[in-house]
């Protein structure tokens, strides 16, 4: 245990007139410094961007369906800045998962559906501070076309050392003859943007409540397919390493079809796939300019964004495992 990282969060314990005494527990994240005490969640950024400045900004704006529990305080600066909730019942559903039965998975997905559709019904605040290019994908609302912010990524992508620029050429061709799929690009409305079972809450018999709103945006609501397809595919790759040898593909195989049952105006926008694929597009080039190759493609790991990339742009990506031409009619 960090006594710098137990520090930051007494820190904002005190900052928010609170006990900075209390007992707490360090929790599993992926992303931020999240630490636990019986009444309480607090979340530390160590980030330079505004992401749980804007969770605390658009949570009074989100529906009572999504369950999002009641903000105690919000403080600190750039670096460390910190959100302080109340706590809410049940653990995360990613980690409830492995052991629950086929019954209740499936009530879950029916539970989700709901909160979902509630979300995506949700009208974006006007005055949310923009994410600019830190959202996941590289898309626009703003410009000519909602891909022009990819294409511009996709040609720096181009000088990066060790990259095959053919690959990158084949990726500006996909984008551009299927960009039309996108349009219009709607962001009247709200999406999760990180939407994983990481981030919803599971006490047993309910869904309780839908977290961690850092990366919510207007946009439509389809683009939370990308982050949620990605994680039923590769779960292991989006939970928390203490119980990432207890997470497999298998036990997701069927929640894309289970949701598209409850939630079927999701998968039905006109060349879903098309869409679909686009996102995942936009998703990985932007991983790839933050974490370019650094030796040879063929010794990185096969989940390098890199590779990714070229299995989504050659029809061997993860899209493919939910036989998607199908799925995503």
């Amino acid at each position: 245990m960090s006594s710098f990282a137990i520090a930051r969060a007494r820190r904002a314990l005190q900052s928010a007139f609170l006990d900075m005494d209390m007992p707490l527990r360090r929790a599993s994240s992926v992303t931020n410094e999240v630490w636990i005490s019986d009444e309480y969640v607090i979340r530390v950024n160590r980030r330079l961007d505004p992401r749980l400045r804007r969770e605390a900004a658009l949570a009074p704006h989100l529906p009572v369906e999504v369950g999002y529990p009641e903000i105690v305080a919000y403080g600190g600066k750039p670096g460390a800045d910190w959100l302080i909730v109340r706590r809410v019942p049940g653990q995360v559903l990613a980690r409830c998962w492995p052991t629950m039965s086929r019954i209740e998975r499936r009530e879950a997905i029916h539970q989700l559906a709901g909160r979902l559709r509630a979300l995506h019904s949700t009208p974006a605040p006007p005055d949310l501070p923009d994410l600019d290019s830190a959202a996941p994908q590289l898309l626009s609302a703003v410009t000519f076309s909602p891909v022009m912010p990819l294409l511009v990524a996709v040609d720096k992508a181009k000088t990066l050392p060790h990259v095959d620029r053919d690959l990158l050429e084949r990726t500006e061709r996909l984008v551009s003859d299927t960009a039309a799929a996108l349009t219009p690009y709607d962001t009247s409305t709200l999406v999760h943007g990180d939407l994983t079972f990481e981030n919803v809450m599971w006490d047993g018999h309910r869904i309780t409540a839908i977290l961690d709103f850092e990366w919510a945006r207007p946009g439509p609501a389809d683009l939370d397919l990308d982050v949620f397809l990605r994680f039923c595919a590769l779960p292991h790759l989006h939970v928390a390493e203490d119980y990432e040898h207890l997470t497999h593909a298998e036990d997701y195989r069927e929640v894309p079809w289970w949701l598209a049952e409850d939630y079927p105006e999701l998968f039905a926008f006109p060349s879903q796939f098309e869409r679909v694929r686009l996102y995942a597009i936009a998703y990985d080039v932007r991983d790839l300019l933050l974490h370019p190759p650094t030796g040879p493609v063929g010794t990185l790991s096969q989940h390098h964004p890199y590779h990714r990339l070229a299995a989504t742009v050659d029809g061997t990506g993860y899209l493919s495992t939910f036989d998607a031409p199908a799925h995503l009619a």
